[in-house]
């Protein structure tokens, strides 16, 4: 997919966006100087903060919770968050160590099928240098799901059935979407959230 990159000034993508997007936080902080020791490039350490946010968050529906998390420290704390969530700890992660980070959504089936209605999926995509942007995902893996982290053929949570009006939005953008954080704080609980969220990029 060629990216639709929202701003071409890639400090725009470094930033701390409070209270969500935060790196200075004691967990984020103590987390980033453990990927920092276990890696040397940016590559490694894109890559590990990557697998942290992916495989040591659970992700709240896979649960059953009903505990909704949304920024960076607390998705850390509490160990789980949905999508969105997992996305707002990675970005935060990468943008402490100095790698641009994004935010990109995908509009996908809530359960699989057409009359179940549609939400948004929420990623990530990184810069690094000599390779330019590429999207990650960070949701989680179960059976049926596989997602790694690839700077080459992507390698994401879902495949996108356009047939089904399933989209998969180009767009890199540098905040996280305001509907999807007012869905987050708006929601009594992750059950609510399942519902609440919106269904396209262009939701007020």
């Amino acid at each position: 997919m060629n990216l639709k990159i929202e701003s071409d000034h890639l400090p725009d993508y470094l930033g701390e966006i409070p209270p969500v997007i935060r790196f200075n936080t004691p967990l984020i902080r103590e987390q980033i100087i453990r990927i920092e020791s276990q890696a040397s490039t940016q590559t490694e350490k894109a890559k590990l903060a990557f697998e942290t946010a992916r495989d040591q968050i659970s992700h709240s529906f896979d649960i059953q919770s009903m505990i909704i998390t949304i920024t960076a420290e607390d998705t850390l704390e509490k160990k789980e968050g949905i999508c969105f969530a997992k996305s707002h700890l990675l970005a935060s992660l990468l943008r402490g160590m100095g790698i641009p980070a994004g935010f990109c959504y995908q509009r996908v089936m809530r359960k699989g099928t057409v009359e179940s209605g549609y939400a948004l999926h929420g990623l990530n995509a990184l810069y690094l240098e000599r390779i330019g942007w590429f999207r990650v995902d960070p949701r989680g893996n179960k059976p049926g799901i596989n997602s790694q982290f690839s700077t080459g053929k992507e390698q994401l949570a879902y495949p996108i059935r356009a047939e089904y009006g399933e989209v998969d939005y180009p767009d890199v953008l540098t905040a996280p979407l305001s509907s999807v954080i007012r869905a987050m704080t708006e929601s009594a609980d992750c059950q609510a959230l399942f519902y609440n969220r919106p269904d396209n990029l262009y939701s007020s």
